[in-house]
């Protein structure tokens, strides 16, 4: 990415982990209730909160969206150590064969982006096989959170599983890094923002996605993304949209914020 001035973004919370490979160039990253990273390459647990992202305007290297329970497979750290973190990826206990720096070095010596994704490619398929074993139960649980959006009640998703409620919120939080009414609340939101984003109304999102009346959503969304629905949406719709696109394929995750602009991040709060 190369522009002719800063950038700022809004990143609302989404069902992933984040591992950033930068090649050169820092983002600073700033949430609230924390003071903000300056860092290369980054990894981001699953979060409740907003962050803002800062560049100079000139970006380069490769964002990588894990499932939360790959995350705990490549690096074998409990994840809710990492919840509403951002940490440099080296920094973390894991025991990789090789330092995340050095693979981001190894990316951005290639020339060109087939090959940095065959290489990608190569290195995760043998960290996963030597990383930490994921219960399959915990994947089994996620992917219906995923497939709900968010809707199936905790103690339902653990009668599915096999598991009491107290065993799934251990296991959710050790392995995915929210429990899960959290996360299935990040879901759940993470839907809406799609269905507002495709022009529905707040009274229908509010009613498809579960939530109790459209107050309901708009404290959510308040607390989860540091804006209004309305705002969010408007933002998205004004002049400069989303340069560069959301973070996920089809889904609504970023604002762009003008100079001035930003999150109300003294009036968010932690949900789960």
């Amino acid at each position: 990415m190369a522009l002719d001035r800063p950038r700022r973004r809004l990143e609302a919370p989404i069902g992933a982990a984040t591992l950033l490979l930068g090649f050169e160039e820092p983002v600073r990253i700033t949430r609230g209730g924390r003071e903000p990273d300056t860092l290369v390459s980054v990894y981001c647990g699953p979060t409740t909160t907003p962050a803002v992202g800062e560049h100079s305007g000139r970006l380069s290297g490769i964002e990588v969206l894990l499932a939360p329970w790959a995350a705990f497979t490549l690096f074998g750290t409990p994840q809710h150590e990492l919840a509403n973190r951002t940490v440099d990826p080296d920094e973390l206990p894991h025991a990789l064969p090789g330092r995340v720096g050095e693979l981001a070095a190894a990316l951005a010596s290639l020339p060109s982006w087939e090959a940095r994704f065959g290489l990608l490619d190569d290195v995760f398929a043998r960290w996963a096989d030597a990383g930490t074993p994921c219960s399959a139960r915990v994947v089994r649980a996620w992917a219906e959170l995923v497939r709900t959006g968010g809707a199936v009640p905790v103690p339902v998703l653990a009668d599915q599983v096999g598991w009491s409620v107290r065993q799934l919120e251990s296991r959710f939080r050790e392995q995915i890094g929210l429990g899960p009414k959290a996360a299935g609340r990040v879901l759940r939101l993470q839907r809406a923002r799609r269905m507002l984003a495709a022009g529905r109304g707040q009274a229908e999102t509010a009613a498809v996605c579960g939530y109790y009346d459209q107050a309901h959503l708009s404290g959510e969304f308040k607390a989860m993304t540091g804006c209004t629905p309305r705002e969010f949406t408007l933002a998205r719709r004004g002049p400069g949209g989303v340069p560069g696109g959301d973070r996920m394929t089809g889904e609504a995750t970023s604002l762009v914020l003008t100079p001035g602009s930003g999150a109300h991040f003294s009036k968010t709060g932690r949900v789960g």
